[in-house]
């Protein structure tokens, strides 16, 4: 097993964000200055700016840039107002957390049952025993009935031994069917707790897990909570100075002293592969829980089995219904009866009850918001979520571009799969904000349909002196520069600090990942289930960012080729239009070069010495 993590076990994580009324005014109060400036701008744009001579670039622009303004009006709407931090009582017996009129005998006044299962396939042993090592270190201040099981879909006889030797329950199944989603269905029929934990192979929780998370379920209609998950192997990067001073000696050192007296400490490597979670959780899907549409991320996640189950009833139910009316339709549009004989019919509802599989999680690669979707939409029950704010469990995250590149195409390829073949902005029971919240997460995945155009506009500029504006003229920077700037003091107030040039630079060099998997989609194939692996893969990976160094290359060819048009006078070129698409295509090129960086990064040498326990 690669332990390069045991270096960092000394870190913690950090505190929620704490919530401040007063920055969440302020916020809302630029936010809506940006929400108007930015439709005079796009409105500006559509009536008088458009290069009447070149539509065929002017008008893909604008429409990108009209796309684009509708996820910032979506990004607003999720931001809008946050909850202050608050940690619920815990729960001393089971009746605390079911309704108050409950007369079911079955289920008498006892301590709460929580079945904590740790979903694994091929990663290794030893990491999976990190996790249960700490899961039984998890505390209650009740008595609690707490079983951890392993549930291995590699049918591995070593991840038993391991089982065996730290006395946790080992589950495994004969087949791989439905994957992970599988193989929470399978433990599910295995075991009885009244709450479901479910964690990741190379999740390791916190004592405080259960005690600040189960006093949630007070309310009868919370079908789970989300924590935020937390990966603390996170590489820190190494100062300009130590960097230079490496290389150079006393000269790079006083060079790099000098440099970052005036811009501040630059960190060299520093998260490569922008996985810190923080603007995700703590800002983006926390701010859903005023509107009940905090959905499930998978590890960290606690949920209540009645939930679970009699959503998927509902789903299995509805799934036969519907395979009975299209054998009906079938069967009178043949044999062209207006009514299918009675006998008949049942016969073909049993053959669909067989043939459908209860699946308390959809088989799907995105099964966590799948799931979430079903629940949130059953208006009979009034199922509730939310995102609790404190970490309470700690992960290993991608280590290499390779890793990287699996998981990403996966959420964005599973997130989509669900957009194009079960739309949950149409699905009946949803409310308008768990639809507009939901839409958010969708549309960010379209984002590469219009990002790619503005990759390729200033490109398109440099190169032929075609402009898409009627010209760059002062009412032009008047409605540009005035959006842009609101926007960017709205996003610093709403995003409560968290720096966020580096998310949206991996959001804009995320484009070919995006595309491959809007492609895929599109196309009809499945979204395979790959496993991100937990092992750093050694090695280059830029054959991963060709795309990016495209952008890059074929960006300063162009800037070369303005600047020489420039010179000729012979173009349509201008010296604002060059400067201006100058300027745009070296932020592209910056935002590029990060993921062109991570292609390349290898970590720091590891300080010698023993591992910390």
């Amino acid at each position: 097993m690669d332990d390069y993590f045991r270096h960092f076990e000394h870190r913690r994580p950090p505190p929620p964000l704490p919530y401040s009324a007063r920055r969440e005014a302020l916020w809302q109060i630029l936010a809506t200055i940006a929400a108007l400036l930015g439709a005079w701008y796009i409105w500006w744009r559509w009536t008088q700016s458009l290069n009447r001579d070149a539509l065929w670039f002017a008008v893909p622009l604008v429409v990108a840039e009209s796309c684009a303004y509708l996820g910032l009006l979506l990004f607003i709407y999720n931001l809008w107002k946050d909850q202050p931090v608050a940690i619920p009582t815990p729960v001393a017996m089971l009746h605390e957390t079911l309704t108050p009129d409950s007369n079911d005998l079955s289920a008498p006044d006892r301590p709460v049952a929580v079945d904590l299962f740790f979903a694994t396939y091929n990663e290794d042993p030893e990491l999976v025993r990190l996790g249960i090592i700490d899961a039984k270190a998890i505390t209650y201040p009740h008595p609690i009935d707490m079983r951890i099981h392993v549930c291995d879909d590699g049918r591995r006889p070593e991840m038993r031994a391991v089982c065996d030797q730290e006395g946790v329950n080992y589950i495994t199944r004969a087949t791989n069917e439905g994957f992970k989603a599988g193989n929470l269905r399978h433990a599910m029929e295995q075991t009885s707790g009244d709450f479901i934990v479910i964690f990741d192979a190379d999740t390791r929780p916190f004592p405080t897990l259960l005690e600040h998370t189960l006093g949630y379920f007070r309310d009868p209609k919370m079908a789970w909570v989300q924590t935020p998950q937390w990966f603390y192997d996170l590489p820190e990067g190494v100062t300009l100075t130590d960097r230079l001073s490496r290389r150079l000696g006393t000269v790079g050192r006083l060079v790099g002293q000098a440099v970052e007296r005036v811009v501040g400490e630059i960190r060299i490597g520093k998260d490569p592969f922008v996985n810190d979670a923080e603007m995700f959780y703590q800002v983006i899907l926390r701010r859903r829980n005023r509107a009940n549409a905090a959905f499930c991320c998978g590890a960290g996640s606690i949920h209540r089995r009645e939930a679970v189950m009699e959503a998927a009833l509902r789903s299995f139910a509805a799934s036969v219904e519907k395979r009975v009316i299209a054998a009906e339709e079938e069967i009178t549009l043949t044999s062209r009866e207006s009514m299918v004989d009675t006998s008949l019919l049942s016969a073909i509802r049993t053959e669909a009850v067989v043939a459908e599989v209860l699946a308390p999680y959809r088989f799907h690669v995105s099964e966590d918001i799948y799931t979430s979707i079903l629940l949130h939409s059953d208006r009979e029950r009034g199922w509730k979520s939310v995102l609790h704010p404190t970490y309470e469990s700690r992960m290993l995250s991608p280590q290499d571009l390779l890793s990287w590149s699996v998981q990403r195409f996966k959420y964005a390829g599973g997130s989509l799969d669900i957009l194009v073949n079960d739309n949950p902005l149409f699905r009946r029971g949803l409310t308008l904000p768990q639809r507009l919240m939901y839409a958010t997460t969708f549309w960010s995945y379209l984002a590469p349909l219009w990002n790619v155009i503005f990759l390729a506009a200033p490109i398109v500029y440099l190169a032929t002196g075609i402009a898409p504006v009627s010209a760059y003229t002062l009412p032009f920077f008047l409605h540009a520069i005035a959006f842009l700037i609101s926007l960017e003091l709205a996003m610093m107030a709403g995003t409560w600090g968290i720096a966020g040039y580096a998310s949206k630079s991996s959001y804009l060099s995320f484009f070919p990942l995006g595309l491959r998997a809007i492609g895929t989609v599109l196309s009809g194939r499945k979204i395979s289930f790959p496993v991100t692996p937990k092992d750093r893969q050694h090695g280059r990976h830029l054959r991963l960012v060709r795309p990016q160094i495209a952008v890059v290359a074929l960006t300063l060819a162009a800037l070369l080729w303005g600047i020489s048009a420039l010179l000729w006078r012979d173009t349509g070129h201008s010296v604002t239009g060059v400067v201006t698409n100058a300027l745009w295509g070296f932020n592209n090129c910056l935002a590029m070069s990060g993921i062109i960086r991570a292609a390349m990064w290898k970590p720091e040498p590891e300080p010698t010495g023993d591992h910390d326990a």
